[in-house]
């Protein structure tokens, strides 16, 4: 692999097939993605669901066992401190994933909650695992799994989590989400044998080592953000078209972190807005300013590439909320001209999530 330095961690960014060839046996075969430098967490104790829920947006007490949500810890100003996806086990903890450029921010920002909830009588706790963390994602997955399974993935769905031996290594966490917009599962498997299980995936010809620049075209082509770039402390939840992470439940309880911010705005709108992106011509790249028609600044670009999969350019922008229709032509500023652009809804390419 090629390595690169990422939020203190050597990755590789792709491996001896260039980054589009990468990207397209993605979507067409499958890939191995390590993610071991996401934090991994679980919350112990019988006030762990209401421990969770004084951090994020999301309903978990309605979450079956063994389901899985998306979800986002808030600041008080509405801000987003980080996009996370959390668990309820039938095991007694909840599994949260969070991201590895906000390990330390995650880990001190749940700290301080925990010894505020201990402190007023919650038994609740938390440990941070050191387990790996490898994502195989792609069509053909579920096929070149299976043969390393007793347990029938086809009764695993999107968004469901299993505890399993997978190819001989116990003790694995499955879990069948990802990060390209493909059928995939997230495994969390004991460092000490991440190794073994790698190479027993990659005995099938099906299957290859991918890295961060496959998994970054991939994801913006799902429409998927990516913190820091998409979403950040200075967007909301509502500007950044994520209002479907927050319960119900929460919406009339408000009681999350910058609620008395964000609930309103989920009625009043925002001033800007997150949008898809399609072009042809020069590629957008993130800081692109975004223009009206008549040449007026309206926004900027967050996340963009030539997409390998439609041929053009796509990105993420924010752009003032009357220029977020999909379909209304914009203006992106690349080297200095103004390239013609259109607002386009997301996933730019299909989902193929398994829902059974």
């Amino acid at each position: 692999g090629k390595m690169v330095e990422f939020a203190g961690w050597s990755m590789p960014v792709q491996y001896k097939d260039s980054h589009i060839a990468s990207h397209l046996h993605t979507r067409e075969h499958c890939s191995i993605f390590d993610v071991s430098h996401m934090l991994q967490t679980k919350v112990h104790g019988k006030d762990r669901v209401r421990f969770m829920e004084s951090l994020v947006v999301t309903d978990i007490a309605e979450l079956s066992d063994n389901q899985g949500t998306l979800s986002l810890f808030t600041n008080k100003e509405g801000g987003i401190i980080d996009d996370l996806i959390v668990t309820k086990t039938d095991h007694g903890y909840l599994y949260v994933v969070s991201n590895a450029g906000c390990a330390e921010k995650d880990s001190a920002h749940m700290k301080a909650r925990l010894a505020e909830s201990k402190a007023a009588g919650f038994d609740v706790d938390l440990e941070f695992l050191h387990d790996a963390l490898i994502a195989l994602q792609g069509p053909t997955m579920s096929r070149v799994l299976q043969e390393g399974l007793k347990e029938d993935l086809s009764k695993l769905t999107f968004m469901t989590s299993t505890l399993a031996t997978v190819f001989g290594v116990p003790g694995c966490r499955v879990t069948r989400c990802g990060y390209t917009g493909e059928d995939g599962v997230e495994i969390s498997v004991p460092q000490s044998r991440v190794v073994e299980l790698t190479e027993k995936l990659l005995a099938n010809s099906e299957v290859k080592l991918a890295g961060l620049g496959a998994r970054d075209s991939l994801r913006l082509e799902a429409g998927l953000c990516l913190y820091g770039n998409d979403i950040d402390e200075t967007t909301t939840p509502v500007e950044a078209s994520l209002v479907w992470t927050i319960g119900k439940r929460r919406r009339q309880t408000k009681d999350f972190p910058g609620a008395d911010i964000i609930i309103p705005q989920i009625k009043a709108k925002t001033a800007r807005k997150r949008v898809g992106l399609v072009s042809t011509g020069p590629p957008i790249r993130q800081h692109t300013p975004i223009l009206s028609p008549d040449g007026k600044l309206i926004g900027e670009v967050t996340s963009g590439c030539p997409s390998p999969c439609l041929k053009k350019n796509i990105a993420m922008a924010y752009v003032d909320a009357a220029f977020a229709k999909n379909g209304t032509a914009i203006q992106v500023e690349v080297r200095k001209k103004a390239v013609p652009a259109t607002v386009s809804k997301m996933p730019f390419v299909p989902t193929k999530y398994y829902s059974g």
